[in-house]
Formats: structure tokens, C-alpha cells, sequence
């Protein structure tokens, strides 16, 4: 349309030329005849036309591609902590399949260190150096912590050199959780298991004969009143701090007593702590002397007030979100709902009500915080209504020691495998541990062992819980 513009003037004006010169007659030989005129005009067209064409077509092209500079959202996503520029540039640079090749060969690598350093440590084990192969047996399973034939050995060296029964069963299982045909791993996991029963049934006798024992004792008694004031303040400290808290404990007793903020120390510390402070009376003022159900409200209102001065608006709330945990990632939002339903059914069923108190307790940390049906605070509601299941049954609430946290979350991340056992163990430790405390300090002789206020270290004790045939069910709804 622009050169036909162009084009109609330009053919009037060259018209019009040419008759006035052949009116004046002022033609020459040279001058341009009628048919050359014509072909020059149309020739002409052509060109300004082609030219007209490119030039808006290139400015359409440049106004484009602004247009896409400008709106178009581009997603970067951050990269990992600790990566170098030279790392990021290589996998920039090398596509998918080489990346996989990459990662495959490392893990071949890997293994083939880690079964080399199997074979030394057999070789150690067998000429008696058991210093050197204990190094090379933790050496492999540093590098192959999944290959059945490490698991295996590595049980046998803990057996038979460490007297160390237990470990060495979960070793067993934990071989056959990844190669279930693994004859050797059957043979002695289906050895040790009996021992490991027995050892079971040992401990929670121990741990309901010194539960009785703390019964005995009345409640006006002056030195149990102060042993449950300070096991207060330990549970709320060693709670927040194995989710991060750096508030030391006599912080911790400052805030909770007296409301006083604590200089350098975040907001959000010190609503951790107010928060769990408010949990915890709820609990020890409307829940605990409610024994016979627990009802999906109930979680949430404990969880409402573990959130409250942190997050009001997610206080009491299901997320809506997906979220993930190390390397356990949680059932969506979509599933929450469905899945606490089923949760709740459980913990009034009569499968779990015929639990021991500690297994009960433990297992319903673990399916909860395996849910994990809240952004935040999943940690800390689990332990709350493990506490309050133990109360419940006459246990004094469990002090997880924030030193153990390594330990705690090794334990959860082995029963995300299937083998609830080696947490459920923990949690019996632990409760153990907590009965300890309480017995010592309303003991006459309180003052010649360690203080409830004392961040005792965790005791390794070769004693263990197992679940019977019946109780392997409870993973079913996961």
C-alpha cells in the first residue's frame, strides 16, 4: 500500500514531463522515447516497493522483539550453596545424558572404594587389628551406606566383635530393606531376632518398674516439685533448639518466667519459645487428664499455639503447600486432609491403644511429623503429642536432648526405609533417660549424681524395642 503511494505520483509527474516537451518539440535523438519512460517507471516501482516491504518488516521485527524483552518472565533458580562457577559453567555445558553418565560413574566409583575398603576390613577383622577395621568398615558404609554386602559384614563385625546385638540386627533388616533375597542378611536377621525380642521385653519392664517407682512418690513432695518446674523449662529448651533455637537455658527459663526479651537475640526466638510455652500449658491443663481419645481438633489447637507468636495466620491451619524435608518429601496438600483422617482413626484404634505406652507414643511422632501436615512447627506438635500420649499413660514428658539431634533425625530417616525400630529404641532411651533424672532428683542422694539442670550426655546402652508381627501394620496408611 506504501509503494502504491509512492508509485501513482511519481508516473503523474513523469506524464505530465513528457508532453510538455514534445509540445515545445525540444525533443532530441537522445531523449528518452516513450517506451523506455514506461519501462523506468515500472522498474523503478518495483525497487521502492522491495524497499518500502524490508523496512517495515525490520521495524516490526525490532518492536517484537522488545516487546519480548520486556514481558517475558524468565525462572532462575538459585543455585546451591558451595557451588563454584566452574561447576555451575559444567553443567551448563554438558546436557542430561552427560550429567547421568557423570553421577553414574561417580556412584560406580564409589562403590568400588567402598567394597575394596570392605575386603581390608575383613582382613583386619580377621588378623585381630579390629581398631583398623572398625575405621574401614564405617569407611564403606560412608561411601555405599545402601549396598546390602556392607550392611551385612558390617552387622557380623558388630555382632561378634562389639557384642552389640542390636545394631547388628538393624544392620540385617536394613540389608534386606534394599536386597530382600540377600541370603546371608536372612539368615542373621532371622538369628538375632529372638535375642533382640527378649532384650525388648528387658527394657520396658525396666522402664514401667522406675515409671512405678516416680508414682510412689506424692505430689506435694518438695524435691518433685522442683524436678518438674526445671523439666519444664528443659523440655521448652532442648525442644526449639534441635529446630535451631541459640537461646542458652537460663534464657530460655528468663523468657518464659519473666517475658523479658534477650538482647541479639531474634523475635522469632523468642516466639519459639512463648509459643511452646503456651502449648504446653494447654496440654498440661485440658489434655492430659482426658485420657481415651484424641481428635484431629486437638492436634491442631496444640499446634495453634506452637505457631501462634511466630505465624498466627498458619497457627491451627493444614498447609497448602508442598514442602520438603531433607530427603523425605511429604505427601501434598491435597492429601493432608484424607491422610489426618486417617491418622485420627488410628490413634483411637484399638491397634494402637494396646501398644505399649512408649511404642505408641513413638509411633505417633513418626506418623505425624511423616505427614507432616503443617508449613511449620511439625517438629515441635509431634514431640508435644508424644509428651502428652506418655502423661497420659503416667510417663513424665520426654526431654530430647538438642546435643541428640543428629541422632533423632538419623533414627526418622531410617523408619522412612520401613524399620520403625532403631525410633521407637530412641524414644525408649530416652525415656529412660528422663525417669533417671526424676529419681535422682527426688532421691536422698540427689546431690552425688548429675542435676536435672545438667545437659547429661546420651548413654549407649545395649537394650533395645522391637515391634511385634501385629505392630508392622501401622505403615500400612503411609
Amino acid at each position: 500500500m506504501l509503494s502504491a503511494c509512492i508509485y501513482e505520483p511519481y508516473i503523474m509527474y513523469c506524464t505530465k514531463t513528457f508532453h510538455v516537451n514534445v509540445k515545445r518539440k525540444d525533443v532530441t535523438d537522445d531523449a528518452m522515447t516513450p517506451n523506455r519512460l514506461v519501462s523506468f517507471v515500472f522498474i523503478s516501482g518495483i525497487v521502492v516497493a522491495v524497499t518500502c516491504t524490508l523496512l517495515l518488516q525490520y521495524i516490526f521485527n525490532l518492536s517484537t522483539d522488545f516487546s519480548k524483552q520486556e514481558f517475558h518472565h524468565v525462572f532462575i533458580p538459585l543455585p546451591s550453596d558451595g557451588i563454584s562457577n566452574k561447576e555451575y559453567t559444567l553443567s551448563l555445558a554438558l546436557g542430561n545424558t552427560e550429567l547421568d553418565k557423570l553421577q553414574v560413574q561417580n556412584t560406580e566409583t564409589s562403590t568400588a572404594e567402598a567394597l575394596t575398603s570392605l575386603h581390608l576390613a575383613i582382613e583386619m577383622k580377621s588378623s585381630g587389628k579390629q581398631k583398623k577395621a572398625i575405621k574401614l568398615f564405617q569407611h564403606a558404609m560412608a561411601l555405599a551406606p545402601h549396598h546390602p554386602d556392607v550392611l551385612n559384614h558390617y552387622g557380623e563385625f558388630l555382632e561378634h566383635t562389639q557384642n552389640n546385638v542390636i545394631k547388628a540386627n538393624e544392620f540385617y533388616v536394613r540389608a534386606l530393606t534394599y536386597e530382600p533375597n540377600h541370603e546371608s542378611a536372612l539368615m542373621n536377621s532371622q538369628r538375632t531376632a529372638r535375642v533382640v525380642e527378649e532384650l525388648d521385653r528387658r527394657m520396658l519392664r525396666r522402664i514401667d518398674e522406675k515409671r512405678n517407682a516416680l508414682s510412689t512418690i506424692p505430689d506435694h513432695n518438695a524435691a518433685l516439685i522442683r524436678a518438674k518446674k526445671e523439666a519444664y523449662f528443659q523440655h521448652i529448651y532442648h525442644t526449639v533448639g534441635i529446630e535451631g533455637n541459640t537461646m542458652n537455658l537460663a534464657q530460655t527459663r528468663a523468657i518464659v518466667e519473666t517475658r523479658t526479651a534477650v538482647a541479639g537475640k531474634s523475635i522469632d526466638e523468642h516466639n519459639e519459645i512463648l509459643g511452646l510455652d503456651a502449648a504446653m500449658k494447654y496440654i498440661n491443663a485440658t489434655l492430659v487428664n482426658r485420657v481415651g481419645s484424641i481428635s484431629i481438633k486437638d492436634i491442631l489447637e496444640i499446634h495453634r499455639r506452637v505457631l501462634g507468636h511466630v505465624d498466627p495466620v498458619e497457627g491451627g491451619q493444614f498447609r497448602r503447600t508442598q514442602v520438603y524435608v531433607g530427603g523425605h518429601i511429604p505427601p501434598g496438600p491435597g492429601d493432608i486432609h484424607y491422610l489426618m483422617e486417617e491418622f485420627g482413626m488410628w490413634l483411637n484404634s484399638e491397634q494402637a491403644i494396646r501398644l505399649h505406652p512408649v511404642k505408641y507414643a513413638a509411633v505417633a511422632h513418626y506418623k505425624l511429623v511423616h505427614i507432616h501436615p503443617f508449613a511449620d512447627g511439625n517438629g515441635r506438635t509431634s514431640r508435644l503429642l508424644m509428651n502428652m500420649i506418655l502423661m497420659q499413660a503416667g510417663y513424665p514428658p520426654v526431654i530430647i536432648h538438642k546435643q541428640h539431634r543428629h541422632k533423632y533425625y538419623e533414627n526418622l530417616q531410617i523408619a522412612n526405609t520401613g524399620d520403625l525400630r532403631p525410633f521407637v529404641r530412641f524414644i525408649a532411651e530416652c525415656t529412660e533417660q528422663t525417669l533417671d533424672l526424676f529419681l535422682w532428683a527426688t532421691s536422698e542422694f540427689s546431690r552425688q549424681v548429675p542435676a536435672l539442670s545438667q545437659e547429661t550426655l546420651f548413654m549407649e546402652r545395649h537394650n533395645t524395642i522391637i515391634l511385634e508381627d501385629e505392630d508392622n501394620d501401622i505403615l500400612e496408611n503411609d
